[in-house]
């Protein structure tokens, strides 16, 4: 028997987020392939392609909560498919794309090196969903200003803006340790207690400044702006952190939790 068309469209509203995350899986999913097909090729177009793809995937992940608020659509499936999908997205995904960007076309000639960065690939996804887990058992625990540890979503952003950067496959010795180097540091960030400033902060004028600069930086550096933009971001965050641990309150510190206590 055919349902009631208002129950059907009723049915139809609350797929539509998850609709939106298949998008997002979908773009994590092409990202992964397009990384393992062009390991041993090493075209340069076709590891910007891949990161870019992981750009889209976090537009559409924005998008589905945004979907689910706009529609009052929100559930608890919608929660556990989105965190399934962060996990491929910004997990795994980039960290294929690194392992075949930064160590395939090292080949056999360097074998333990090229070891050695599939270990800090492994580091950094499994840092990752150590993050999302955390993040899933702290909501409602933690101040809503601040992350505890760099998102995984940041994470995987900053390291795929080097790619887009410098799209050229690594292949010296010393750039397959800086990518090393990058995957373990972005991976410790996203597990660590440091307070990220989240995006419910309230916009002030001097943000709108910096929101100004940073589009004329975009215009003059393209591609480069977001490596130098997520390098100010980690060392902005960390020199506020430190400051916050030496009693400076210009910014007010995120409020703790009796929960959060054991973490702060």
């Amino acid at each position: 028997m055919n349902q009631p068309r208002p129950k059907r469209l009723a049915r139809a509203k609350f797929a539509l987020p998850s609709f939106v995350t298949l998008l997002s899986i979908a773009c994590g999913f092409g990202s992964i392939v397009i990384s393992v097909d062009n390991a041993q090729v090493g075209a340069p177009g076709d590891f910007r392609l891949a990161a870019i793809l992981l750009v889209l995937a976090g537009v559409f992940d924005a998008l589905d909560g945004f979907v689910a608020r706009a529609t009052n659509t929100q559930s608890s499936f919608g929660v556990q498919l989105d965190s399934i999908a962060d996990v491929m997205n910004f997990g795994c995904a980039p960290g294929l794309l690194l392992y075949c960007y930064g160590f395939a076309q090292l080949g056999a000639a360097h074998p333990t090196i090229v070891r050695m960065g599939g270990l800090a690939c492994f580091i950094f996804v499994a840092c990752g969903a150590l993050r999302l887990a955390r993040f899933n058992v702290s909501v409602g625990k933690t101040d809503p200003r601040y992350f505890v540890g760099m998102p995984i979503t940041a994470g995987a952003a900053c390291v795929a803006s080097v790619v887009v950067a410098w799209p050229d496959p690594v292949v010296t010795n010393a750039q397959a340790f800086a990518v090393m180097a990058l995957m373990v540091a972005v991976g410790t960030l996203m597990v660590s207690t440091v307070r990220f400033p989240s995006s419910k902060q309230k916009l002030t004028k001097g943000m709108y400044i910096v929101l100004a600069v940073a589009v004329l930086l975009l215009i003059i550096l393209q591609t480069r702006f977001f490596v130098l933009f997520f390098l100010l971001y980690i060392c902005a965050t960390l020199l506020l952190n430190i400051a916050w641990h030496g009693g400076w309150r210009g910014i007010a510190p995120p409020k703790v939790y009796d929960e959060d206590e054991s973490t702060a």
